[in-house]
């Protein structure tokens, strides 16, 4: 009863926000940092919403996936293989620039950086860009700020099996090659991103996961929260892996705004320093347990 009066909270939710937040984005003419106003009503099968931070967070179960591939990307994403998992929960979107300020103005969270060398800076704090997700921050803060939330950085095999689901997709919408309606990113090599930099969270309903997940691909990428071996794949645990015991660089998954087409399949595994704050790298955090 208390999980189907919370999704009817979010149903509400989705209504009232689907012109600002739910907006499918095409169109080679766009104008810089924003959507269109298309209502979209994204279907989701459990929701709760965090007391802490108001995200909205879609229930994954558990039960087996397909991780990683044989065909697509590097060498790190093989070899293909079977993985079991506990049902877990996971934000609906990515944390925005308005709930970190929240966690900043607690004092339970720093500032994000910049890149000031390459004209890049943050907007956390700044009202027109509440709505987008949060960037430059590493992988300390964004454990920070999910440890704030009462959740946790999810871990390399729930968000990919978030993005995945059981069939094994290639991306969060199925196997259909992306497009500018599916998510923000660059395009194919050589083509320049319309939005020059990220997008509102949750405007690509279009590119939802099976499990009702947005921004899985493009916008910013993603800190999960563990370390990287090129080779884990081969060695790792078929139930519930959690990641190397220890490292030099931390997974970063999904692609970003500035990324090309070959990056931002579900499989793709990207290795950066934790202590590293880059524009385009942001995060969303999980909660283990059942319904």
């Amino acid at each position: 009863m208390k999980n189907k009066k919370i999704f009817g909270v979010f149903l509400a939710w989705v209504t009232l926000m689907a012109c600002s937040v739910f907006s499918p984005v095409g169109g080679a003419n766009l104008p810089t940092q924003t959507g269109n106003e298309t209502p979209v009503v994204i279907s989701v099968k459990d929701s709760k919403i965090s007391p802490v931070d108001q995200m909205v967070l879609v229930y994954v179960p558990e039960g087996d996936f397909i991780m990683g591939s044989d065909a697509m990307g590097p060498v790190d994403n093989g070899p293909e293989h079977v993985v079991s998992l506990d049902a877990f929960w996971i934000d609906q979107t990515e944390v925005s620039n308005g709930q970190y300020l929240e966690c900043v103005k607690s004092g339970a969270c720093s500032p994000p950086g910049n890149q000031e060398e390459y004209g890049l800076y943050n907007h956390y704090d700044e009202i027109e860009y509440k709505d987008h997700p949060v960037e430059f921050v590493n992988w300390y803060q964004a454990s920070d700020y999910c440890q704030w939330a009462g959740r946790r950085l999810p871990t390399e095999a729930e968000w990919e099996k978030a993005a995945r689901g059981s069939e094994g997709w290639l991306y969060p919408w199925g196997n259909e090659l992306p497009n500018r309606e599916l998510l923000n990113y660059k395009g194919s090599n050589g083509q320049v991103n319309p939005l020059g930099g990220t997008n509102r969270v949750g405007s690509y309903p279009a590119g939802a996961s099976p499990y009702g997940v947005l921004d899985l691909a493009g916008n910013v990428s993603e800190w999960v929260a563990d370390w990287y071996e090129q080779h884990y794949y081969k060695s790792s645990p078929s139930e519930n892996p959690q990641g190397p015991t220890s490292g030099t660089t931390k997974v970063v998954r999904g692609g970003d705004w500035d990324t090309y087409d070959v990056v931002i399949f579900s499989s793709y595994r990207i290795s950066i320093k934790p202590g590293l704050t880059l524009s385009g790298t942001g995060f969303r955090c999980a909660e283990s347990g059942s319904r």
